[in-house]
Parts: structure tokens; sequence; C-alpha cells
């Protein structure tokens, strides 16, 4: 089941930590996140699954910046997360999806004890001018049945910013 808006707000602090949080980003079922001020993007045009890629930081000025098609940009938000006994899923926002802005489409499943900030995995079919501080997603709360193993990886967890393909990882165990 999805918890809703209401069970949310009752649980942060507990269960759920959302860091900052602002109630008028509460909705009937999930918390809207926004859009930190700085990104990345790979240097090189072609990626290798087994190699850490390099990438290179950009800053959203204020005036915004505008994205171009055919490019991944990697995103952070704004709010560190914290998840204990629940499933964090994280969706783009309609709104932000009408614009043809993709956001966090293969990775919106978290896992249960997941903390830090969630990566955005950003690429658009047109372009278009994004800002800082934008509610760009929503997190919402699957509640689990039977005793969770937490996330643990090393990957991931307790991450302090925006984080590349750890993948290359993998093949080397």
């Amino acid at each position: 089941m999805i918890l809703s808006g209401n069970d949310i707000k009752r649980r942060i602090g507990k269960e759920i930590i959302l860091d900052p949080y602002n109630e008028s980003q509460l909705n009937p079922n999930s918390y809207n996140l926004r859009l930190h001020n700085k990104m990345m993007v790979y240097d090189n045009q072609a990626l290798d699954m087994k190699a850490n890629n390099p990438a290179s930081e950009i800053t959203i000025p204020e005036e915004g910046l505008l994205l171009e098609t055919d490019k991944l940009y990697l995103g952070r938000t704004l709010e560190y997360t914290e998840t204990n006994g629940l499933v964090p899923m994280l969706e783009g926002r309609s709104s932000i999806g009408r614009l043809g802005l993709f956001v966090h489409v293969t990775a919106g499943f978290g896992d249960v004890g997941f903390a830090g900030y969630w990566t955005l995995e950003i690429f658009c079919i047109q372009p278009v001018r994004i800002y800082a501080d934008v509610e760009i997603c929503q997190i919402y709360y699957h509640t689990l049945k039977g005793e969770p193993t937490l996330y643990e990886s090393g990957k991931y967890q307790n991450n302090s910013g925006i984080q590349t393909s750890q993948l290359y990882k993998d093949f080397k165990k």
C-alpha cells in the first residue's frame, strides 16, 4: 500500500526523514523534492559499463540552464532523505514530464534503509530551461511485508552529492 500524505506527515522524524521538510511540498500521497543547483555531465560521448566514466560538475545559474537533447544530466535532490521500514519510490512530476523532461526514468525504486540524496537521471526530448529549487520529482512510500534486509551497499548509501554510475564496481566482484 502507498502511504497517504497525512501518513507521511505523521511519520516525519520517525520512519521518514526529509531534510529540509516543508509542508507546502506535501501532496495527497507523495512529497515533492526539489532540484539542487549542481549537476554533472559525462565528459565522454561513449560510456563504458566497466569503467568509472569521468564527469564534470556544472552549476545551474539563476537565469536557468537550457538542457540539450541527446545528453544525460545527473542532478540531485536538494532534500536529504532517509527511510526505515518503508520502500521509497521516486517519480518525476507530471508537470515536468509534460515539458518533455524525463527525471529518474530507470531508477525510481529505492531500498529500505536508504539514506542520502537521490541522484536524478535527467534528459529531454526538446530543449528546456530548468531552474534550481524547482519541485522536480516526488517521493512516495510503500509499506513492506515481512522483515526487511536493510540497504547497506557501499555504492550509493550515505552519499553527499551527485553520484555517477558505480556499475563498474559490480565487475570487480
